[in-house]
């Protein structure tokens, strides 16, 4: 059979593409040949109409809302969500497979014969919120990356006098192509431009994900406003969902027809922004901002084995479900604490610490899954050692994600360990007090590191800690297995 697939997850980074693979190679190991189209942060290409026609079904792997889903009427469907296709795609292929055996059969030459329309998915309100905090973090990210990598790498080739240096001579047009100062400046405020959109991009495709494009005046001019009156990222996230669910609101008014074709574009957006700008100004705007104040104060004070016990926190949530909604929250929490401070000359802030600690923490579940591969082969599929080659550079770069498929395959045993290497990793650059002005890069930020040789310490032993938990376990499940295979011969033989 042929089926063409789409799949998407909420962030469209890592889980979109796993699934893709998965039901490909799934389907070609069962006879049939599946073609995906990805839904994701890069941006889609859309199947070819001939491939869609000679399709005899379709899955949607998607926790999003299918683009053009129309596209694929008259054919059987199974909508199953990311997961599962991430998690047990022989089974969505045989379940594709049964839904063209169970749909009316089509005679050669004849219009498509109706499809009975399948139930859709129940989705509940948590996983609702989830996916339009996932959809406002990963719009974010590009910002957070591009402008905290940015902004380090000013600092590293003019110091901490960068910001004087733009002030007094790069804003006057006086821009000296052979002087470190001037391009690490350059550098530096072009970084500071980027990170300037972080708060408002989160507000706005929160926002976007709730009314679609209403949402998006309303949700960016919030989160501008959380910015102004320092509610930061937390004043961004209520300002996204009250800018979203008010332009929805709107946006469903039965209003004449006359009113209809400008309502999108000048009515919602108009009333939106008036009803985000007085709750965000009047109502929420200051005490977000007490409250973002108070935490920055409490972080600043911790010390000693408090902040260690943070840097363990962290790197629990970073290995917990790597990438998933909980890893997410200890990255933003991390990122939107550098922005923070990082115009600050500080090079000691706790913001700086939290940031090496959550990226270190993230680094060493596919690097201790690289390195288990390498040392017990024997323990893991080859498909699994094949992924264990390309966790190294996964891991080394800070792509957590790198970790899926070795947690999908064996969770019970490989999660726990995980978050056991990533917690010791976490707690140890805490406790060396090794610090970070960039958001991403893994290794190739290293410059960019204080304490770079304890950093890169913690790293090793985290990886070390991981993959020597995963051996046991794993070594332990698969002598149990043998010994439970060998007990029923023994007996056989005594009877």
């Amino acid at each position: 059979m042929k089926f063409v697939a789409v799949s998407s997850c909420p962030t469209g980074i890592a889980h979109t593409y796993m699934a893709a693979e998965a039901l490909e190679q799934a389907g070609k190991a069962a006879g049939h040949e599946v073609f995906v189209e990805t839904q994701g942060a890069a941006g889609s290409t859309p199947l070819d109409p001939q491939i869609i026609a000679d399709a005899d079904g379709v899955i949607y792997a998607a926790d999003l809302e299918v683009k053009d889903k129309g596209r694929f009427a008259g054919k059987p469907a199974i909508d199953v969500g990311v997961k599962k296709a991430v998690h047990d795609p022989v089974g969505v292929i045989a379940m594709a497979v049964a839904a063209v055996e169970a749909a009316p059969q089509r005679v050669a030459g004849a219009a498509p014969a109706p499809v009975p329309a399948q139930a859709a998915r129940k989705i509940g309100v948590g996983t609702r919120i989830r996916q339009y905090l996932m959809t406002g973090v990963s719009h974010m990210i590009p910002f957070v990356a591009a402008g905290g990598i940015l902004i380090g790498l000013g600092f590293m080739l003019g110091g901490y006098k960068v910001y004087e240096f733009a002030e007094t001579s790069l804003f006057n047009g006086d821009f000296n192509v052979t002087s470190k100062m001037a391009w690490g400046a350059l550098l530096f405020w072009a970084g500071k431009a980027a990170f300037f959109f972080l708060v408002p991009a989160l507000s706005g495709y929160i926002a976007y994900a709730i009314a679609d494009r209403p949402g998006i005046t309303p949700g960016f001019v919030g989160g501008l406003i959380s910015a102004t009156v320092g509610a930061g990222f937390l004043g961004g996230l209520a300002s996204g969902f009250i800018a979203g669910f008010l332009a929805l609101w709107i946006s469903r008014w039965k209003v004449p027809k006359g009113v209809r074709g400008i309502m999108p574009v000048v009515v919602t957006p108009l009333l939106a922004v008036i009803g985000t700008a007085l709750m965000m100004y009047v109502v929420l705007g200051r005490p977000i901002a007490a409250l973002m104040k108070a935490l920055s104060s409490w972080l600043n004070g911790m010390s000693g084995a408090n902040i260690i016990i943070l840097g363990v926190i962290l790197g629990l949530m970073m290995a917990f479900d790597m990438g998933g909604p909980l890893n997410k929250v200890a990255y933003v929490f991390a990122t939107t604490g550098l922005q923070a401070v990082l115009a600050n000359p500080t090079t000691d802030a706790t913001q700086f610490k939290i940031m090496a600690a959550v990226m270190a923490a993230g680094m060493t579940p596919p690097l201790g899954l690289a390195l288990a591969t390498a040392v017990r082969g024997a323990l893991f599929t080859e498909e699994e050692r094949e992924n264990g080659k390309a966790a190294w550079l996964l891991g080394a770069s800070f792509i957590t994600e790198g970790a899926i498929p070795f947690a999908a395959a064996d969770p019970l045993r490989v999660i726990p360990s995980l978050m056991l290497g990533s917690g010791i990793t976490g707690g140890l650059v805490m406790a060396f007090g090794s610090t970070l002005r960039a958001p991403h890069g893994g290794v190739w930020v290293t410059p960019l590191i204080g304490q770079p040789l304890a950093f890169l310490a913690a790293v090793l032993i985290g990886t070390v800690v991981t993959a020597a938990a995963v051996i046991i376990v794993k070594g332990v499940g698969r002598s149990r297995t043998a010994n439970a295979a060998v007990v029923p011969v023994v007996v056989g033989s005594a009877v």
